[in-house]
């Protein structure tokens, strides 16, 4: 059909097909190439962990349940979680200094240098899978990504 006979309602239908089939494909090629270039840099951290380690060391620390909030995940998962990285020795806890009942977590040296080493490689990897591109086009890439990220968080909190 050409688009002079298509409506604006179904080419958007459509598009909006297309932008769920290649975000369904993108989530199952990123864990396929996760799994498939799983170098030793990539595997000293697993995601949860990779996650968690990237926020407080963005935000500083923070108490269970405002990480939990932040991530969007239950809180008894978080703290399952952070008992297992505090095993690990990736994250200490410290007196909550706004209540002094609750704990606050905190990236250690070591996790935050697991989580340097997993970015790092990361990093090299989207620059090989992104090698080809324009510089304005991974530039776009990472701002559109950004922009259904923020999307997607604010669908999440209503």
């Amino acid at each position: 059909m050409s688009d002079e006979l298509t409506s604006e309602p179904e080419r958007d239908e459509a598009t909006l097909g297309r932008i769920e089939t290649e975000v369904a494909l993108l989530m199952r090629l990123g864990e396929a190439t996760r799994r498939a270039n799983g170098t030793a840099e990539h595997r000293v951290l697993d995601r949860a962990a990779y996650v968690i380690l990237r926020h407080l060391a963005a935000a500083g620390p923070q108490n269970v349940s405002a990480l939990a909030a932040r991530l969007n995940l239950d809180g008894s998962t978080v703290t399952r979680q952070v008992s297992a990285m505090q095993r690990d020795g990736l994250i200490a806890r410290t007196p909550d200094p706004s209540d002094g009942r609750g704990t606050v977590i905190s990236p250690t040296a070591a996790g935050l240098q697991r989580m340097a080493a997993v970015r790092a490689a990361r990093t090299r990897l989207y620059g090989d899978i992104l090698g080809d591109w324009t510089a304005d086009d991974r530039g776009t890439l990472a701002d559109m990504l950004a922009r259904l990220n923020r999307a997607l968080e604010g669908r999440t909190r209503r």
